[in-house]
């Protein structure tokens, strides 16, 4: 399409900047990466928008009715041709710039360019010491974040930089020290104190009445991490299970269970608006949440795209709901085995291993998905951190700029092989998971009058 070649040597040059920075030790100033950022992607933005011959399919069979239909005064779950799946958050920023006149095809990209374009320092906040600035210039020119952001239009972008704003709130200054963990109860065998598989309770209430000063202190910042996670649940849903890992991020149980009950503030507000604004009346409040679940039985059965089932499938969409609920249930699996697995580490490494383990197991998959392990990856690379993002920005690219160039019956010949390929990323994210950091510093261990006052058990 009009937009392909253009399109094509930015992100080729972006990748070579990238590259170039991390062999040099590039460190340009937020003034310089910004400015960058900005015009590649606004650049990219104008190209797409002004392409007559391609939009994608979602943004405008989805996305716009979504937006039609707040400015109609419709609930953009129900009534939106049945393409939003998530809280009207989106749709009413949607509905707000379109009143204003704005035309649709610059209108929904503008939201998904400025989140990312705010993301650029927010990675580098996240990357941390002296490789701060490098790792914001790194994101300014990711070749995938610029296809998501300027060219889809997708909203991962929104859901990320409030999820990665979280990260940074929650860590708070300074370097981050995984805290003291709860005393596990024990019995006496064999002249041995063993462990067993559970916490006395009293000791959890005592962490949460009498908390320690610095979990006392986070008090404030558990509060703002929760609330701007919630804000990420209310573009998209996906971004729930980067929420223990926010939760390790914090120094006890009490700030932990304060900014958890934070995280729901925001959806249930969103959620509430709907009747309230008179968009959708209360009784449809269950159908509204049956189609933004994240239960099984809730997942739209579109598979055959990506990895295990598109081998199964050839390549082709497949519309049987088992996949769909085979592959949630690895995903869930795979969660927790890794928050058991890598629940010593840092919780971004935590985060990364989550990320990269949901593209290997999950049934489904858009281009766009493999934004969501970008910022940190970014952040905090592993030995096999870039060729896992290139790659991934490849396979990404193919689909957007060389397979749009194709309509009907010809894309359907192209697609099916480029589904399948996608099992030759799969090594490279599997090799990009952070293996080797499954441990990291432990705060301070308690004083001896913080344990004396912990009962024995």
């Amino acid at each position: 399409m009009e937009y392909a070649i253009p399109t094509s040597i930015v992100l080729v040059a972006g990748v070579a900047l990238a590259l170039v920075a991390q062999w040099k030790g590039w460190r340009p100033s937020l003034a310089v990466t910004l400015t960058l950022g900005i015009a590649v992607r606004v650049l990219i933005m104008i190209l797409s928008a002004r392409d007559t011959q391609w939009q994608p399919v979602d943004y405008v069979n989805s996305f716009q009715p979504a937006g039609v239909a707040i400015l109609d005064h419709r609930d953009p779950v129900l009534e939106s041709n049945g393409g939003w799946h998530f809280l009207p958050t989106i749709p009413y920023m949607y509905g707000l710039l379109l009143w204003i006149g704005i035309p649709w095809e610059y209108a929904g990209r503008i939201v998904t360019v400025v989140a990312d374009i705010v993301l650029i320092p927010l990675v580098g906040k996240l990357a941390g010491g002296r490789s701060e600035k490098l790792r914001a210039f790194q994101y300014a020119c990711n070749p995938l974040a610029i296809l998501v952001a300027s060219v889809h239009g997708q909203v991962e972008p929104v859901s990320l930089v409030f999820g990665v704003a979280a990260y940074v709130v929650a860590r708070g200054p300074g370097d981050w020290r995984r805290p003291v963990p709860l005393p596990w109860a024990s019995v006496r065998l064999a002249n041995r104190d063993l462990p067993l598989p559970w916490i006395p309770p009293g000791e959890i209430v005592r962490r949460i009445v009498h908390p320690s000063e610095e979990d006392r202190a986070a008090t404030g910042r558990a509060v703002w991490a929760g609330l701007l996670m919630g804000l990420a649940l209310c573009a998209k849903s996906w971004p729930v299970i980067l929420v223990p890992a926010l939760l390790m991020l914090l120094p006890g149980l009490r700030s932990r269970l304060v900014s958890l009950v934070a995280v729901g503030v925001s959806p249930v507000f969103f959620l509430l608006t709907l009747p309230i604004g008179g968009w959708t009346e209360w009784r449809q409040l269950p159908e509204v949440l049956n189609t933004i679940g994240l239960r099984p039985s809730d997942v739209r059965p579109i598979t055959g795209d990506w990895g295990w089932t598109a081998l199964v499938s050839g390549g082709n969409w497949n519309l049987d709901p088992t996949p769909a609920r085979i592959g949630q249930y690895m995903i869930y699996a795979a969660i927790v085995a890794c928050l058991i697995w890598w629940r010593r580490a840092d919780p971004v490494d935590v985060t990364i291993a989550i990320l990269l383990s949901f593209m290997v197991f999950t049934p489904r998959l858009g281009a766009q998905y493999l934004l969501w392990f970008m910022p940190f990856l970014v952040a905090r690379p592993t030995r096999w951190a870039w060729p896992a993002i290139l790659g991934s920005s490849l396979w990404a690219a193919i689909g957007y700029i060389v397979l749009t160039q194709f309509h009907g019956p010809k894309w359907g010949e192209l697609h099916a092989p480029w589904a399948i390929s996608s099992l030759v990323l799969f090594p490279l994210l599997i090799a990009a998971i952070p293996w080797r950091r499954r441990h990291t510093e432990t705060a301070p261990a308690p004083s001896t009058e913080e344990k004396e006052s912990i009962p024995a058990t």
